[in-house]
């Protein structure tokens, strides 16, 4: 909590929940400590950053102001995952009957002798998902090591069923390709042997056409033969 002659504020540092893309808003709650009017007033280094409501406003005597800032919604993570965005609340003693409408920058001079107390404030980022530190220096045989350990076995284990189940088909396919080559071998050499036989048969095919032929010849001849002899036989009886 931060307290001054006039107000307390808290908390004493603004944190909003940090979220892309999406708004984000944390409270403040000024309590005026004196019997008096207190006039407030709130700056931003960034204002076109953050939404104030009220940014400026009275305090009644013992009496609480709640303010609203809203940080509109990032669009991206910062560099180095914090923020450097500050706030500055002022407040001031302010003539009785004050309202929200008097407030002018004249309240908050500090000339003359006047006292303006002045609260810094920082922003402080939350994060949804903050990484997870990592133990350093863990002793060999501690839980953290000893899980790892259980982990990597796992994942070798994953990895070589994984490494049986790509090869299995590799395997197969290369029994296929063998079958696949001795089957075209067979069908070659069945292809050859056909055609030798066809060679073959027109070969016997052309002998036999021959000895027919020769046949002939000498049956033409006999004939021939037989009807001389049978003329030489008539003439002689004529």
């Amino acid at each position: 909590m931060n307290s001054g002659d006039y107000i307390n504020i808290q908390p004493s540092e603004l944190k909003f929940q940090f979220e892309l893309k999406k708004q984000s808003s944390c409270s403040l709650h000024l309590t005026n400590k004196t019997d008096k009017y207190v006039a407030f007033k709130v700056k931003t280094t960034n204002p076109k950053k953050y939404c104030v409501r009220p940014n400026a406003g009275i305090i009644l005597p013992s009496s609480i102001s709640d303010i609203t800032v809203t940080m509109q919604a990032p669009k991206e993570m910062p560099s180095d995952m914090q923020c450097k965005d500050k706030f500055l609340i002022q407040s001031a003693i302010a003539p009785d009957g004050t309202t929200a409408k008097d407030i002018s920058a004249e309240l908050f001079n500090k000339g003359d002798g006047k006292v303006v107390d002045d609260f810094k404030m920082r922003v402080v980022y939350i994060f949804a998902n903050p990484p997870s530190p990592v133990p350093e220096g863990s002793e060999e045989g501690s839980p953290s090591r000893t899980n790892a350990v259980e982990d990597g076995n796992q994942n070798f284990a994953l990895f070589d069923a994984v490494s049986r189940s790509l090869d299995e088909p590799k395997e197969i396919s290369s029994q296929v390709s063998s079958n696949i080559s001795k089957l075209t071998e067979e069908k070659a050499a069945a292809l050859q042997q056909n055609q030798k036989l066809r060679q073959e048969l027109e070969l016997l095919k052309k002998e036999t056409s021959g000895r027919q032929g020769g046949g002939f010849s000498v049956l033409f001849v006999v004939l021939i033969g037989l009807i001389g002899v049978l003329i030489g036989y008539l003439v002689k009886k004529t």
